[in-house]
């Protein structure tokens, strides 16, 4: 989904002075570029360009859940992307209002595309912590990787059983829940992932669905 928002395409002086321009002037204005700029890893170019493809899509500056569903639902055409697209639209939706604004959207797109290792596996927790407690249960663990199955993993080669979601959720919560309280915190979270291999393997799928 983030190659549609292309990053790497320079735009033209028009297209530029006419980001500028709705920048200033949009009913949603997102933050100035100087501050966006600040608190993300993009240039001030790529931000210009990030911003004309999101308001292509989303003319109004603002994403709700349903119009986010549709337009990531359209690079996973032979699985149900729906409940993932849900866990993932609320991972971006940082102030929990039910829409995404451009600002929301490019502080969770630097983290994933140019975020340190432990940032990306901040960004990853709060997307596995549905309820945003603070915490990680076994249950959570595994709505997120079955809804990823549920994508794409049935139509890998070779094919993926139906428990083994349940599995890998089994595996993976056994070595992060180090004190044995159910429920994985985030620096059980942040300290399994970085000591094993197999464990930051998986992130990589996660990544790959974003």
């Amino acid at each position: 989904m983030l190659k549609q928002f292309g990053v790497w395409e320079p735009l033209s002086l028009d297209e530029s002075s006419e980001c500028e321009l709705e920048l200033s002037t949009v009913r949603h204005q997102p933050e100035g570029l100087e501050q966006l700029q600040a608190q993300t890893q993009f240039t001030r170019k790529e931000l210009q360009s990030l911003y004309r493809d999101f308001k292509n899509e989303c003319p109004s500056g603002l994403v709700d859940e349903e119009t986010f569903k549709t337009i990531y639902s359209q690079f996973f055409p032979q699985g149900d992307a729906t409940t993932y697209a849900h866990f993932l639209f609320n991972a971006f939706d940082m102030d929990r209002n039910g829409t995404i604004h451009f600002e929301d959207f490019v502080i969770g797109l630097s983290v994933l595309l140019r975020g340190s290792e432990t940032e990306k596996l901040r960004w990853a927790f709060n997307l596995y912590d549905i309820n945003k407690d603070g915490c990680i249960t076994k249950e959570e663990m595994l709505a997120i990787m079955t809804s990823i199955y549920d994508m794409m993993g049935r139509y890998t080669y070779p094919s993926v059983r139906d428990d083994d979601p349940s599995e890998h959720v089994d595996k993976f919560f056994q070595k992060m829940d180090r004190n044995r309280d159910g429920v994985v915190t985030i620096d059980e979270f942040i300290e399994t992932c970085q000591k094993d291999e197999d464990i930051m393997a998986s992130m990589q799928l996660f990544e790959n669905v974003i």
